[in-house]
């Protein structure tokens, strides 16, 4: 039933961004599985159609930020920088490569596993152990945000969950991760539905993304997103962090399960 499958949509959208939105993530990377295996959106219409989930969803958290007046900013600018080209790249090879997602899923979990229980033991070890580490130069995060654009561009994620925890790794705090990585995910995915609707005019194929579905889960990001924007500043910094930590792990943990499966 379409109603039915829109609804649980909406639910997933709005339980996910409530939880991932504060430390910068859209949910995106949380929703593709969900879209596969319980609503069974084929491939790789579910790319696109979790891009319009974070275009739909998205300004929810930054319509927030913005009025908390956290949005913009050097960092935003040279994450777009990277992105927006790599949604385009990674939008051809999706299309006329077609990547297996087995391989996917477990480069996925081989960086965010370590990287997610490597945050999580930095953050709950006494500061006097920690070693400070350099920050990221300016070719180095718009190199970093190309890669994860040209990732968000083949398998539809945000971004937010790999560009989160590194940004936050190399010391930079997650209030100024969070708005940043979102607003790159915004644009960047209205560059990758855009890249998509242009290559369905020349290629055959599931490639358009399920507005049935699409846009419910958006609808549902976009009210759990300002209401996950809106419990940032009442969490500090270290529970940020855990969060991210967390999620990161837990990302990796699912997408190690399934490819290995």
């Amino acid at each position: 039933m379409d109603w039915l499958a829109g609804l649980l949509g909406f639910a997933a959208g709005l339980g996910i961004s409530v939880v991932t939105a504060p430390v910068g993530v859209s949910g995106a990377v949380f929703l593709l599985p969900v879209q596969v295996s319980v609503l069974g959106v084929p491939s790789p219409a579910v790319t696109p159609t979790n891009l319009l989930f974070n275009v739909v969803a998205a300004p929810g958290a930054l319509l927030r930020y913005r009025r908390a007046g956290r949005l913009g900013g050097p960092l935003t600018r040279l994450l777009i920088a990277g992105t927006v080209p790599g949604v385009v790249i990674g939008a051809g090879v999706r299309v006329f490569a077609v990547p297996g997602p087995q391989v996917f899923r477990l480069l996925v979990a081989a960086m965010l596993l370590p990287l997610g229980v490597w945050l999580c033991a930095r953050t709950l070890s006494p500061a006097r152990t920690r070693a400070v580490p350099a920050p990221l130069s300016t070719r180095a995060t718009t190199v970093l945000a190309l890669v994860v654009g040209t990732v968000g561009g083949i398998y539809g994620i945000g971004g937010g969950s790999i560009l989160g925890p590194v940004l936050a790794g190399r010391g930079v705090p997650v209030a100024t991760v969070a708005p940043a990585a979102l607003a790159s995910t915004f644009v960047t995915s209205l560059a990758g539905a855009a890249t998509y609707g242009v290559l369905a005019l020349a290629a055959s194929g599931d490639i358009a993304p399920d507005w049935l579905l699409g846009l419910p889960c958006g609808l549902g990001g976009l009210a759990g997103g300002y209401l996950g924007a809106h419990l940032q500043p009442r969490l500090p910094e270290k529970a940020l962090r855990l969060l991210l930590g967390t999620l990161a792990t837990a990302v990796g943990t699912l997408y190690a399960v399934q490819g290995l499966s």
